[in-house]
């Protein structure tokens, strides 16, 4: 085995990322073995770089196939300064709903009124959570056809 190949098993050592996610994430085409040595995949030490990448996308929350479309063909990386800042803002609305939530259930936790369902603050988090406006997951825009 040439030192420049890692197998399955260092990778996953070394990256903390379990063997079947790397058989998944190379099914899905986010990573490409350069061989075998018996049963066992082998993987260029690029791998690890590109690993530490899909985290980082992972961690972001952009999805397995946003993170696919990060690289060219050849693998390196092509990452869109857009979709990046898109879901900067996306991460900023989400901040602002958590934060709110987080306040308005420090308040209820700490409100002197004799039941929540007195407190006005506590009834404009019921009235938010059952208008959808907190609570819901955002849908996903359909993505546009070319003509």
């Amino acid at each position: 085995m040439a030192a420049q190949h890692l197998d399955i098993a260092q990778v996953a050592q070394q990256s903390g990322v379990p063997a079947s996610t790397l058989r998944f994430y190379e099914e899905k085409g986010l990573i490409a073995s350069t061989g075998r040595h018996g049963l066992r995949r082998l993987f260029g030490a690029g791998v690890l770089e590109r690993l530490a990448l899909i985290a980082v996308g992972r961690a972001a929350g952009f999805s397995l196939d946003e993170i696919a479309r990060m690289f060219a063909p050849e693998g390196a990386p092509r990452i869109d300064r857009q979709m990046l800042a898109a879901k900067a803002e996306e991460l900023d609305r989400t901040i602002r709903k958590l934060s709110a939530m987080r306040d308005g259930l420090r308040h209820a936790a700490a409100c002197p009124a004799p039941s929540h369902m007195e407190c006005p603050t506590f009834r404009r988090i019921v009235r938010a959570a059952a208008s959808g406006a907190i609570g819901a997951r955002e849908k996903k825009k359909a993505p546009k056809l070319p003509n």
